[in-house]
């Protein structure tokens, strides 16, 4: 059975369609005959959507109980038996009630795709992980349940439902989102025009990025060279002068004027031969682009024009931005240049920008280094120089006489120029056949290949000689030229890898990228295999259709005996293997680097795991073994038949087993409660609540006139779990009536600030010093001399990690006067609570 098939109905916010969207899909498939089920869909009370509920058929929900009060869930098992081929799943990024299948929803959902299922949900822009930072910004709200980008990603089907922010707004003051008593507090904070103006950029941005990588993945496997301009993307051609910062930022507004312009910067350097970039410069140039929000592009490429446009295809750009020549006007006798021959070649869906700059005409640092060696046009000229040349100076000496001496000068003139245009070969074709002209119009007896004088002989050798000489030397030259100009430019790519492993850019997806990028190639993959004749595996790939062994791919570089770095597109040059070998090694370094931190962060949890594990033995042994013996002691004592035991007496002895239990009952609930800190599972159900239903309850483990209250009535509600913010208040007072005089009691009071209401224990006992603030929030630790029968050193501990839990922080301050005060802050319901609270959240609420 096949994977089933995912479709996601995105929204910008609550109350935009997307579950009315999904029930109407629902009804289409139903009429045309589909086995169509409801898994999960949640109507919030919304009369419209819960009618369209009507006519389909809905799995039974899952019965949960979670701290007294029950929740329903979707019952996964139930949907696998029932086995339809399609399950509508509402709120993909929703938390399950603890106790559920799953952690999340969305793993319920692979579970119906893993078997065959088709699966239609629904999701709003700030679920998606990537954007919480985003949305909390715009918002002022963070957003706790999330769904990893990577499962919307890999959905077959995304469908933006739209509406504008007036509409939405509208349908919030018509009490179609949220109950009446809510509406007024939406309106003024979270549906707040700019607010949902935002995240509707938002979902429209993220779903066009989605649409932009289906167009490339179809270009791609359509092999479509033409540019598609759906989409704005301008690249600029860097040279690494100065005026790339003057294309950059021209570049920038050409790309603000289109919606969701995007800007590539591209410097292409020459494999064999690279004019002077200033690598600072071009280190500059990057932030440049970077912070203007564009991307840096460093490619490999003899032909600068044809690279270019090769990587402007390749993007899809729609049009390219270059820098008028530095070159001055007689260097055009050369070639039309890079940018008239980009102009030129572009074709019509291609726009090129020629703009100005400072630069412009005043010439380039170093010449311009040719192509392999001498360059084929020089080598053409050389051999135009020796092959003609003593054929013109022939037929120029015969018209005058100037003697023998001053003909074989002329001749060694010709042949030194044929040397210094095309090297050794043309050099050597002058030096034969001027030779051959001396001899036979020059050198007695005329005009016979023979020479009578034997002074001749020794005149007509040393022009050889001297013409081979200087054509070597010219051959030499332009060897060592072309080995400098080659390992400059490997040196350049070499100095940008090793600055990628300093900036910090240790991803492997981004290094086999940039490898691709690089070398211009399809695909690239890094294969991996455990012997030699084990199946290769794919530790990590880019671009569509990577190989999956080394011989299926166009150049495959070994890394050690059973890795290889595998590229698809065209065959590289030897000469280019060496600096693929380089990032060959550093994906391998990248790879066992990360596969390192994983395992480190792994020994780091069992590390701690081990710690807490040594801790709890330590309690377990003392502490919990104190009022034990005392709870035993006490009923040994009324067991006992030697002893008559007055009213009194029996009273003392039960009163000691009830505080022995009591404090049992503490230490193993603080023990717990660190337990499931430690391993995450703490899941805040969070609602709205005063506080003052809640503190007071937190005061009735400590003895009666040790604490006073002091909550007003005009605070705000608070946006809370009310058993973990009792459990943290409870602690936080315990532990300065332990530490505060018994004539001082701990004062207890709360206040509003801005969308923050404080909560704040003050006591007047010794206080901690600054240096040791931080530390009394540590697992296990007490402070100062603290008896060893005060407990195991969890409560504040506890009472952090609840507090953090819920979105809050606990931090300690000194007390004016002398003594410790714990300030506890927690969200206000100033704002609309956080939209993505999950279902049970709401049922409890």
């Amino acid at each position: 059975m096949g994977r089933g098939k995912l479709r996601i109905y995105l929204g910008a916010a609550p109350g935009v369609g997307k579950t009315y969207a999904m029930l109407s899909e629902a009804h289409r498939r139903v009429e045309r005959g589909t086995d169509c089920v409801v898994a999960f869909v949640e109507h919030h009370n919304r009369p419209r959507t819960e009618v369209m509920l009507h006519g389909l058929e809905q799995v039974p929900r899952k019965h949960l109980d979670y701290r007294g009060s029950a929740f329903t869930e979707m019952d996964v098992d139930a949907v696998l038996l029932r086995a339809p081929a399609v399950a509508l799943v509402d709120e993909l990024a929703h938390t399950n009630v603890p106790g559920s299948r799953n952690a999340k929803r969305w793993q319920d959902v692979e579970e119906l795709l893993a078997a065959g299922i088709d699966v239609v949900s629904t999701v709003n822009i700030q679920h998606l992980e990537s954007l919480g930072d985003v949305v909390e910004s715009i918002t002022g709200v963070r957003q706790r349940e999330t769904v990893p980008d990577e499962v919307v990603r890999r959905a077959d089907q995304i469908e933006l439902v739209d509406m504008s922010p007036p509409a939405l707004r509208r349908r919030m003051a018509h009490g179609n989102i949220y109950k009446p008593d809510k509406v007024d507090a939406a309106l003024s904070n979270y549906f707040r025009p700019g607010n949902l103006t935002a995240l509707r950029e938002l979902a429209l941005l993220w779903v066009a990025d989605r649409v932009d990588e289906y167009l490339t993945e179809y270009r791609s496997e359509h092999r479509v060279s033409k540019i598609w301009g759906s989409r704005e993307r301008i690249v600029v051609g860097l040279t690494g002068g100065p005026e790339g910062r003057t294309l950059i930022r021209r570049a920038a507004r050409l790309a603000e004027k289109g919606a969701g312009g995007e800007v590539m910067a591209v410097y292409i350097a020459r494999s064999d031969g690279l004019t002077s970039a200033s690598p600072k410069e071009l280190a500059v140039q990057r932030t440049l682009v970077e912070d203007l929000g564009g991307t840096f592009h460093h490619v490999v490429g003899d032909d600068i024009p044809v690279a270019l446009l090769d990587f402007a295809r390749g993007v899809n750009a729609t049009q390219i931005v270059l820098g008028s020549s530095r070159r001055k006007t007689w260097q055009y006798v050369f070639g039309p240049g890079v940018g008239a021959t980009v102009a030129r070649e572009s074709g019509p869906d291609l726009d090129v920008h020629i703009v100005t700059h400072d630069e412009v005409a005043k010439g380039r640092g170093l010449p311009v280094a040719r192509g392999a060696r001498l360059g084929r046009s020089r080598i053409i000229w050389g051999w135009v120089v020796g092959v003609g040349g003593p054929v013109v100076l022939a037929l120029l000496l015969n018209t005058i006489d100037l003697g023998l001496a001053n003909d074989m000068l002329l001749f060694l003139t010709v042949t030194v120029a044929a040397a210094l245009l095309g090297g050794l070969f043309p050099a050597l074709a002058s030096a034969a056949f001027g030779s051959l002209l001396l001899n036979y119009f020059y050198t007695p007896p005329l005009h016979r290949l023979t020479i009578a004088d034997p002074k001749n002989i020794v005149a007509i050798a040393i022009f050889v000689g001297v013409a081979v000489s200087v054509a070597s030397v010219v051959d030499l030259a332009a060897r060592r030229t072309h080995q400098a100009a080659r390992l400059r430019a490997e040196s350049e790519i070499l100095s940008f890898l090793a600055g990628s492993v300093l900036r910090g850019e240790t991803s492997l997806e981004a290094l086999l990228e940039r490898v691709r990028e690089t070398f211009g190639m399809e695909s690239v993959a890094l294969l991996e295999r455990a012997g030699d004749v084990d199946p290769w595996t794919c530790a990590g790939s880019v671009g569509p259709r990577s190989p999956k062994r080394p011989e299926d791919a166009d150049v495959d570089m070994p890394v050690g005996d059973h890795m290889a770095l595998a590229l698809s597109g065209r065959v590289l040059p030897a000469s280019d293997r060496r600096v693929l070998a380089a990032f060959a090694a550093q994906a391998a370094v990248v790879l066992d680097r990360q596969r390192l931190q994983h395992e480190a962060d792994q020994a780091k949890e069992l590390a701690e795991g081990n710690r807490i594990r040594t801790a709890l033995l330590a309690a377990v042994s003392h502490d919990l073994r104190t009022p034990l013996a005392a709870i035993k002691a006490a009923v040994s004592s009324l067991r006992s038949d030697d002893v008559a035991w007055s009213e009194e007496d029996q009273a003392e002895l039960l009163e000691a087993i009830e505080e022995g239990a009591d404090r049992l009952d503490h230490l193993v609930g603080n023990l717990l409660d660190m337990s499931r800190l430690q391993t995450g599972t703490v899941t805040p159900l969070i609602r709205e609540i005063d506080l003052d239903e809640v503190v007071p309850m937190a005061l009735g483990g400590v003895p009666e006139g040790s604490a006073e209250l002091d909550i007003p009535e005009t605070l705000p509600m608070v946006a809370v779990d009310p058993g973990l913010l009792e459990r943290a208040v409870a602690n936080l007072v315990e532990n300065a009536v332990k530490y505060s005089p018994v004539d001082e009691p701990v004062l207890v009071s709360a206040s509003a600030m801005a969308n923050r209401v404080e909560v704040r224990v003050v006591d007047r006992g010794p206080g901690v010093p600054d240096e040791a603030k931080d530390r009394i929030f540590a697992p296990f630790q007490r402070y100062g001399d603290a008896p060893r029968g005060a407990g195991v050193g969890l409560g504040l501990a506890v009472a952090r990690g609840f507090a953090e839990a819920m979105g809050g922080t606990l931090n300690a301050e000194d007390t004016p006067g002398g003594g410790l005060t714990m300030v506890l802050t927690v969200r206000a319901v100033h704002r609309l609570p956080d939209l993505a609270t999950a279902t049970a959240e709401r049922q409890a609420s």
